[in-house]
């Protein structure tokens, strides 16, 4: 997707083996370009073919990963400033209420200086922003009016994910963000290549982490030091324990909707996990992280081992009633950060997340914090979930 950089039938030389070369190939209805290689492969490839990702974008990685680290940092600053001005009262107050998520005050206080950066960025090149709150299904192309088959990449975000615990100033929230190539609406989260994530600490915090990767190109972690302003490389390690014994593991269930029959699947996991539980000296412990970013965080930080979200397989159960209170993409574009580093994330099959780029859209996920813990309780998860292990 080299618009405006190159013409058609122009060769253009990238960091492949000789026997590739890049053509970059005009559409006639100026729907985007495509990419073919000369032999015969046509672009989008499966996402998790090596190089599909920095393939289809006109700079070097360090261009993206900068430009979102300065987004990442101007609204971390200015929201550690702004909670120490106001009350949660006021960043608690309903600003909009949709199908999708609730708006609160904070939200629209951030989202304001997001869509200004945004905007700035889109002087150099063209992208769409996919959040929530902005248009009405959450595709925002920018510069605004342009066509969205002009984009060269599409930005998914959440500014705040962790809104209520953060609002209250109980625990940190996330910025995260994603960005996958244009694909349009076919675009899915397995097709994210670069993601970043930078902790929302609360006004009690002075440390806090951001994290990036590039796919199949590792993970790379961060320790801000809010006083001094200090950076310092740190390295997360997940979790290599090979049982959940004495170890966080989490069914999630944030709200009263779904609760009771996710409560009801997860006593008999526990069941066939461990067989009768033992009535004193708990053998595992809960955790209800109200932020996906955060549950992904803890998991690539060593401090939990399993966390399974299968809030829409919950709804469904309920008689085909729907609801909007589940994980959407925006809330887990960042899980390549936690795949690079060993985490095992899957989807409600035991398969990639490949949900579409779509706000609206559900999305069920389960982390292990290593191969060993996946291969252990996938079975008897699956079984539970579907009738069978799959």
């Amino acid at each position: 997707r080299f618009a405006g950089q190159h013409r058609e039938g122009q060769s253009h030389p990238y960091d492949l083996p000789a026997a590739f070369t890049i053509r970059t190939i005009y559409n006639n209805k100026v729907t985007g370009f495509c990419l073919r290689l000369h032999l015969g492969f046509i672009i989008p490839p499966p996402a998790g073919t090596l190089h599909a990702m920095t393939l289809l974008l006109s700079r070097d990685v360090s261009y993206y990963l900068n430009r979102l680290r300065v987004i990442h940092l101007r609204l971390r600053d200015h929201l550690y400033r702004y909670l120490r001005m106001q009350e949660p009262a006021v960043l608690s107050v309903v600003r909009r209420d949709t199908e999708g998520d609730t708006q609160y005050h904070i939200d629209q206080e951030i989202e304001r200086i997001l869509l200004d950066m945004c905007r700035e960025w889109a002087k150099e090149v063209r992208f769409v922003l996919i959040a929530e709150g902005l248009a009405e299904d959450g595709w925002y192309p920018l510069p605004e009016g342009a066509p969205i088959e002009e984009a060269e990449f599409l930005l998914v975000m959440d500014p705040i994910d962790g809104t209520r615990p953060l609002m209250y100033d109980k625990r940190s929230a996330w910025i995260l963000s994603g960005i996958a190539p244009n694909f349009g609406k076919e675009t899915t989260l397995e097709h994210i290549g670069i993601a970043m994530q930078t902790e929302l600490p609360t006004t009690r915090q002075y440390l806090a982490y951001q994290l990036w990767a590039v796919k199949g190109q590792g993970a790379h972690a961060e320790q801000h030091n809010m006083l001094t302003g200090a950076v310092q490389s740190v390295r997360l390690q997940p979790s290599t324990m090979t049982t959940l014994q004495h170890g966080f593991a989490s069914f999630v269930k944030f709200f009263p909707e779904g609760k009771a029959r996710i409560v009801q699947l997860e006593q008999q996991f526990w069941e066939r996990v461990w067989g009768t539980l033992p009535a004193t000296n708990p053998l595992v412990f809960e955790d209800q992280y109200t932020s996906t970013g955060g549950q992904l965080f803890e998991l690539m930080a060593g401090h939990d081992r399993f966390v399974a979200d299968l809030r829409p397989w919950a709804f469904q159960q309920l008689e085909g009633e729907r609801s909007p209170l589940t994980c959407h993409p925006y809330d887990i574009c960042t899980a390549i950060i936690a795949q690079e580093l060993g985490v095992e994330i899957t989807n409600l099959y035991g398969e990639p997340l490949r949900t579409p780029l779509d706000i609206r859209a559900p999305v069920g996920w389960i982390g292990y914090a290593n191969r060993t813990l996946q291969q252990q309780l996938e079975p008897v998860l699956l079984e539970l979930l579907w009738g069978t292990s799959r």
